[in-house]
């Protein structure tokens, strides 16, 4: 910071990354909250020999200005009255024949900071310090782990922990979206060790691959509270919602399933057109879908799931919110202008990117921007010390299919009551028309899908499904090429 760039600073009131202090003689005894929340956000200025009055700066100098900074460098870079050392830079400037004292605290990367004890742990808040809560020092400590917490070994577990159901259609997406992938046809114990399922020089399975593919008994041995919330909302709240929700999300195994099911709904409120190629695969496009589906991965490889908070994905009629426990740990500003590569979750990105999912390097930031370019509607990042959060702003008139085939469901339900056994039909083969429709255009996206996941991802019963998919062939809408390990064609029309 230049003399001209405190001057300009001094006509505004202070902010999040920037307070004066009065200290003639002395330190002000309540620098050491600010330097604690500084550390333990995004960093910060701390101005000496400046006195607010409202909104108006009043310059009064530091009158012993080498005691004072040498007080102050001793003790930030000591150990004796802070918890670690921190990293800052000092500036002195002459202001009206006043000397002021500028320092600037780095954000630390061993949060949290404190002084004293735990206890004087703050953060910073607007343009006050405030206490942390226990939850955002725990989170803290966790953040020290950054990028290596889910690389560890899950104790006690082996291939046996992994959902074989999962595995085995993670792996058939892999030789269908990814052949030449190096060990798309290597054996279990070598692709378990290839892609980070196995934790490095262990027989027992990393957290990151546990959580990727193994049964929910196991995961939770390890993380109790696992849990992806996924609700659809009719409404721009709860509390203007016509209903509490239209569908709720059932527990999944573990993050592939979560990851498939989720995707199919997001889906529904999407254009995402289908582009087959000779091997019937849909590639990479630059559709609405594709920039959700890249935050979707993010979202699942970012979320910090030893968090006792839960990774939320809500749908409401004017926007699509995913909130993560965990912040960003990357600054925003430096998120949104470069190209950063630092997972919460190396291994579970890993696997994404071994299915073809996801971006190579990064946050896949720019594919989740697309998304203003091909709506017109924001992306808003936020970023606090427990939470992140990426809100896709949607046309308040645009409805889902699936909204649409509820009010449909809801209106026959209730028009039964009073209407004839003729309307009653007829509404009855509108909602069967909508509902096969639907599972059409998730088969387009997953030829290989099973049954069991078109029934969490429809929100019908297994029963449901079949008797759909007769229909289907009956019409020559659909046809089944092979059996165990086959998939769905979609035929047109004749």
């Amino acid at each position: 910071m230049t003399k001209d760039e405190l001057l300009l600073r001094l006509q505004d009131i202070e902010w999040e990354d920037f307070e004066v202090k009065e200290s003639k003689n002395d330190l002000p005894k309540n620098i050491w909250e600010t330097v604690s929340a500084f550390a333990n956000t995004s960093g910060g200025w701390i101005v000496l020999g400046i006195v607010q009055n409202g909104n108006k700066f009043v310059i009064e100098g530091v009158l012993n200005a080498e005691k004072v900074e040498s007080d102050f460098l001793n003790t930030v870079r000591g150990c004796q009255k802070l918890n670690h050392p921190l990293m800052l830079e000092s500036k002195k400037f002459l202001i009206e024949n006043k000397v002021v004292l500028a320092f600037k605290i780095f954000s630390s990367p061993l949060k949290p900071i404190w002084f004293n004890s735990i206890a004087n742990t703050f953060i910073r808040s607007g343009s006050g310090d405030r206490r942390a809560t226990e939850m955002e020092i725990n989170a803290m400590f966790r953040d020290q782990a950054f990028g290596s917490k889910s690389e560890e070994a899950a104790s006690g577990t082996s291939f046996s922990d992994l959902n074989l159901g999962s595995y085995d259609t993670y792996r058939r997406h892999i030789r269908f979206y990814n052949p030449n992938y190096p060990y798309v046809n290597a054996n279990d114990e070598t692709f378990c060790r290839k892609t980070g399922i196995f934790a490095k020089n262990s027989n027992e399975l990393s957290i990151g691959g546990l959580l990727m593919l193994g049964k929910l008994d196991s995961i939770h041995n390890h993380l109790p509270n696992f849990w992806i919330d996924y609700i659809e909302i009719p409404g721009t709240s709860y509390k203007d919602a016509s209903l509490r929700y239209t569908f709720r999300m059932q527990e999944q195994e573990n993050i592939w399933e979560y990851y498939q099911v989720i995707l199919q709904r997001l889906r529904l409120y999407t254009d995402n057109p289908f582009v087959e190629t000779i091997d019937g695969a849909s590639p990479d496009d630059e559709s609405q879908l594709y920039a959700l589906k890249e935050g979707l991965v993010n979202f699942l490889a970012h979320s910090d799931y030893f968090s006792p908070m839960h990774p939320t994905i809500r749908i409401y009629t004017d926007r699509i919110e995913f909130q993560n426990p965990g912040d960003f740990h990357i600054p925003l500003e430096r998120l949104m202008n470069e190209t950063v590569s630092q997972p919460r979750n190396p291994s579970v990105m890993k696997l994404f990117r071994a299915a073809k999912l996801g971006e190579n390097a990064g946050y896949g930031i720019d594919k989740i921007k697309k998304w203003k370019e091909l709506t017109g509607n924001d992306v808003l990042f936020k970023s606090e010390i427990t939470f992140s959060s990426v809100v896709y702003y949607r046309v308040l008139s645009e409805l889902s299919d699936n909204q649409s085939n509820i009010q449909n469901v809801t209106s026959t339900k209730t028009s039964t009551k009073t209407s004839t056994k003729t309307s009653t039909k007829t509404s009855t083969k509108t909602s069967d028309g909508n509902m096969q429709d639907r599972i059409i255009k998730t088969i387009k996206s997953s030829p290989d899908i099973t049954i069991e996941k078109l029934a969490k991802t429809c929100g019908i019963s297994r029963g449901g499904v079949r008797y759909h998919l007769d229909q289907l062939k009956k019409e020559g809408r659909l046809q089944r090429i092979g059996k165990k390990g086959g998939y769905w064609k979609i035929r047109n029309r004749q």
